[in-house]
């Protein structure tokens, strides 16, 4: 796909239990469908508000594909839009950087500059 990066979201608490663990196995939805949901920079504003709408305090992960090898697997979803979709567990090594997201006053999440 030509993408370097891809992004994924977690919760705080995911995140917490992520930087313990270092290897995160998966969200609830994730562990569902048998993969890691990710977006590309250009998907995850429309992820984070579809799915994540209302929750505070998210963070936004910047994952390096090359360290994830050919466990990603470009697939249609949302849309008609090929989404990343990671078919082991994520490494912690794997994650360039991260940032929080909070809700402005609009109830819509602010995204870093370079994210």
């Amino acid at each position: 796909m030509g993408e370097l990066f891809v992004y994924k979201v977690f919760t705080r608490d995911q995140w917490k239990t992520f930087g313990n663990d270092r290897v995160f196995q998966g969200a609830p939805v994730d562990l569902s469908d048998g993969y890691i949901h990710m977006s590309t920079r250009e998907q995850v504003a429309e992820t984070v508000a579809k799915h994540f709408a209302g929750q505070d305090d998210l963070v936004l992960a910047m994952v390096d594909l090359a360290a994830l090898g050919d466990a990603v697997k470009w697939e249609v979803s949302r849309g008609g839009q090929k989404f990343p979709h990671l078919y082991e567990p994520l490494p912690l090594a794997a994650v360039v950087t991260k940032a929080t997201l909070r809700l402005g006053s609009d109830g819509k999440h602010s995204f870093p500059a370079g994210f």
